[in-house]
């Protein structure tokens, strides 16, 4: 088959792999129909998630048809169409059983390697890393699924594969980022980060009762989806004034009740501490670059919620950590509990309240996906989401692009 190997930092290429075989009876072997580039692949392409290793498969975004199952998987069949979450839970450890499934305790084969980094290891992770198992990922043609019971959720109806995709991560990825910010009704909440988490963040706090959302970002295709498909009041930072200042000044002062970081460890920004930041990072001083938690932490109001669903990976400098004791902060994060969302979320797009696709900007074949790889790391032609069919060639549809 092929698929989308890591070869090195900045360097991915298309290769013909072996084909994926049942390993464990919990397994099943899917067919990928749809894959997608993912902004935390960028974490992968730039080198700074340790413990990647030359030829592993990328992608934890996917869905496909069953082709295959091992003797214990009774959910499944051949044949049956599904969205596989990020995170491999096994559904029967302490974590699964409260719900918190991205901590599941059995998945990660490689747990002792994630303890030294972080004292105890989350869930495996699709495509990311041996840290997280070095479980192979889906921008392939093929793709082995562990705990087949327990992940993968049936697309019983006949909606379009771009419409449910994104349940795979990034939708309740940006839906447990509105949740994490105890979002009131009648709040103001502010996302920093218009790519897919942010604005599915941004779309979600409107549907758990947030009066006024406003996004801060720098690309204008992706404020214009902000603005245009989910109604917020949108931040262009790049003309270098405080966000801090617009805040207060949209929030009568007060400042939002609710701030979520959904940039992570690879935040830009405009001052001085965002280019202290670079350069503690490229000499390895610091491995993520905190910018957007440096305005969020004065930023919110007293007793405010931050929610983090931006990934971080290791040690951050120069934060005010006291700004956030001062004003008695709250703060939530984690990877998404893929878990407890797919089938209310999936609910959601079936009645028509969201439809995920709207963030698409292009469509492309496998052959393509180097290249891409490099676009969306650069922003350029106006890129806002790229979704790969593995089983074409080659051929770039372009969407929304002027």
């Amino acid at each position: 088959m092929k698929a989308i190997c890591w070869m090195g930092t900045g360097k991915v290429e298309v290769q013909a792999v072996d084909d994926p075989k049942i390993i464990n009876p919990s397994d099943a072997i899917l067919r990928v129909t749809r894959t997608a580039i993912c902004g935390s692949d960028l974490h992968l392409y730039d080198g700074y998630i340790p413990t990647m290793e030359s030829g592993d498969i990328l992608g934890h975004e996917f869905m496909g048809i069953v082709e295959e199952v091992g003797s214990e998987v009774k959910n499944l069949k051949k044949g049956d169409r599904v969205v596989v979450p990020f995170t491999i839970a096994c559904g029967s450890c302490l974590f699964c059983k409260k719900d918190l499934w991205s901590l599941c305790d059995n998945t990660n084969p490689n747990a002792r390697v994630c303890e030294q980094f972080y004292g105890y290891s989350g869930s495996a992770l699709f495509g990311y890393s041996h840290i997280y198992g070095g479980f192979a990922g889906g921008q392939a043609q093929y793709v082995r699924v562990p705990f087949a019971d327990v992940g993968p959720i049936k697309i019983e109806s006949g909606i379009d594969d771009e419409k449910v995709l994104f349940l795979s991560d990034i939708y309740p990825t940006g839906y447990q980022g509105a949740e994490n910010a105890n979002i009131q009704p009648g709040d103001n909440v502010a996302v920093w980060g218009a790519g897919p988490v942010g604005l599915f963040a941004a779309a979600s706090a409107y549907m758990l009762g947030a009066e006024k959302v406003f996004v801060i970002d720098r690309f204008p295709e992706r404020l214009e989806l902000a603005r245009n498909y989910c109604g917020a009041t949108t931040i262009d930072y790049s003309d270098g004034k405080s966000i801090v200042e617009a805040l207060r000044d949209l929030t009568g002062g007060v400042g939002p009740d609710g701030c979520i970081d959904a940039v992570g460890m690879e935040a830009h920004g405009t001052d001085v501490t965002a280019l202290y930041d670079k350069v503690e990072q490229g000499l390895m001083l610091e491995t993520d670059r905190p910018t957007v938690l440096r305005q969020i932490f004065q930023a919110a109001r007293k007793g405010g919620n931050v929610s983090i669903p931006g990934v971080y990976g290791g040690a951050l400098n120069k934060l005010n950590f006291g700004a956030a004791f001062g004003k008695g902060l709250n703060l939530k994060m984690g990877q998404t509990n893929m878990h407890k969302y797919l089938k209310p979320l999936l609910e959601k797009v079936e009645a028509g309240q969201i439809d995920p696709s709207f963030l698409i900007s292009h469509r492309i074949g496998i052959q393509d996906v180097p290249e891409m790889y490099k676009v969306w790391r650069d922003k350029k032609d106006r890129v806002t989401k790229i979704v790969i069919d593995p089983w074409r060639e080659t051929g770039i549809d372009r969407l929304h692009v002027a």
